[in-house]
C-alpha cells in the first residue's frame, strides 16, 4: 500500500462527524505504515478545509466540476477515482453512510479494487490491512483482507473514534475532473428532511424505546421525554420490526451505530445486537422492569420499572431541573 486517500463529506460549511472519523482512521494507518494520506471534497469550503486540519489533515484535494453541483453517486465516483489514479492513491477511505455505501462500489469498479464495505476495524498487520465487519446480523466478526493493489473500504459511522491532532499546515490543490454529463447519471433533484427530527447518527442525546413500551400508542412517551431533553428518537430492532417506529431510528448492528453522550433505553432488554450499536455511549441509562436484563450490565444508571410509569416522571422532573 503507497497512498491513502479518504473522502471527505461536507455538509453547511462543516464536516460530517464520519468523515472526522475517517480522518483519524486513516492518520492512524498512515503513521503505522508510514505512508502518506490526503483527502478529496467535492467542491470544498474553506471553513471545511480548516476543520480537516484541526484533526491531522496535511493535503486536500478539492475536486471541481460544474456538473457535480448536486450529489450524484456516480459522478461522484468518476471523479474521486479519476484523481485517486492520476494521484497514485492506492487504499480509498469513505464513510458507511448513504452517500458512501452507494458511491464506494462504483469507485471500486472503476479502480479495478477490491471492497470491503461496513468494516468495523482497520489494523495494519504482517504488511496486510486487515479489516472487521459485523457478519450474521451482527452476531459475529469476521477479519478480511483484500488482495488487489488498490483497495477500497468504507467505515462504519461511530465506531472509529475522531481525534483532534492539528496538522502544522495544509496544502490544498485544486483538481479538475474531467467527467462527462453520461458519467454523471441521475443526480439528486431535492432532499427531503424530518423537520424538527434529528438523526440519531449525530445526536448528542438519544432517547429509545423497545418493545417494553408495548405498543406504538406509547412512543409518546419517548417523545416527550425527548423534546424535553432536545434529543433524538431511538428504537430497538423489536421495535421497528413490529412497525412501531420507521427503520431510520433503529439503533443496533442491523440499524445505526450511535456513540452519544447520553443513551437512555426504555423499555430494551439489550440483545447483543442492540447493545452493539450503543455501548460506546458515554453514559446509557436504563429503564427496565426486569432486573435481570442484559441492558443493566452495561449501564451507568439503571431504573426498575415499567417504562410506562417511570417517563412521565422523568419527563416531569426534567422539565423542573430545566425550568
Amino acid at each position: 500500500m503507497k497512498k491513502i486517500l479518504v473522502y471527505l463529506e461536507s455538509q453547511k460549511n462543516t464536516l460530517k462527524r464520519s468523515s472526522l472519523e475517517a480522518i483519524s482512521a486513516a492518520r492512524n494507518l498512515a503513521k503505522q505504515m508510514s505512508i502518506p494520506f490526503a483527502g478529496a471534497i467535492i467542491n470544498a469550503d474553506p471553513a471545511s478545509c480548516q476543520i480537516a486540519k484541526e484533526y491531522g489533515m496535511t493535503e486536500i484535494f478539492n475536486i471541481k466540476s460544474n456538473l457535480l453541483g448536486k450529489y450524484t453517486c456516480s459522478g461522484y465516483a468518476a471523479a474521486i477515482s479519476q484523481l485517486a489514479n492520476e494521484k497514485g492513491f492506492d487504499c480509498i477511505l469513505l464513510s458507511a453512510n448513504v452517500a458512501g455505501l452507494e458511491t464506494a462500489p462504483r469507485v471500486a469498479i472503476r479502480m479495478q479494487a477490491g471492497y470491503i464495505a461496513d468494516c468495523v476495524g482497520l489494523e495494519f498487520q504482517n504488511n496486510d490491512l486487515v479489516a472487521k465487519k459485523p457478519i450474521y446480523a451482527g452476531k459475529s466478526q469476521i477479519s478480511t483482507k483484500v488482495e488487489t493493489e488498490n483497495k477500497v473500504f468504507t467505515l462504519r459511522p461511530n465506531v472509529f473514534t475522531a481525534v483532534k491532532e492539528d496538522a502544522s499546515s495544509l496544502n490544498i490543490s485544486d483538481f479538475a475532473a474531467n467527467i462527462t454529463e453520461k458519467e454523471v447519471g441521475a443526480v439528486a433533484v431535492s432532499t427531503m428532511k424530518n423537520e424538527g427530527k434529528l438523526d440519531v447518527a449525530e445526536a448528542d442525546i438519544i432517547v429509545s424505546g423497545g418493545r417494553g413500551m408495548k405498543g406504538p400508542e406509547n412512543f409518546h412517551l419517548v417523545e416527550e421525554v425527548a423534546s424535553t431533553l432536545a434529543a433524538a428518537v431511538g428504537a430497538s430492532r423489536a421495535a421497528v420490526d413490529a412497525g412501531w417506529r420507521p427503520h431510520s431510528e433503529q439503533v443496533g448492528q442491523t440499524g445505526k451505530t450511535v456513540s452519544p453522550t447520553l443513551y437512555i433505553a426504555c423499555g430494551i432488554s439489550g440483545a447483543v445486537q442492540h447493545l452493539a450499536g450503543m455501548s460506546s455511549a458515554k453514559y446509557i441509562v436504563a429503564i427496565n422492569k426486569d432486573k435481570d436484563a442484559p441492558i443493566f450490565k452495561v449501564t451507568d444508571y439503571g431504573i426498575i420499572g415499567d417504562a410506562l410509569a417511570v417517563l412521565p416522571k422523568l419527563n416531569e422532573n426534567l422539565k423542573k431541573i430545566k425550568g
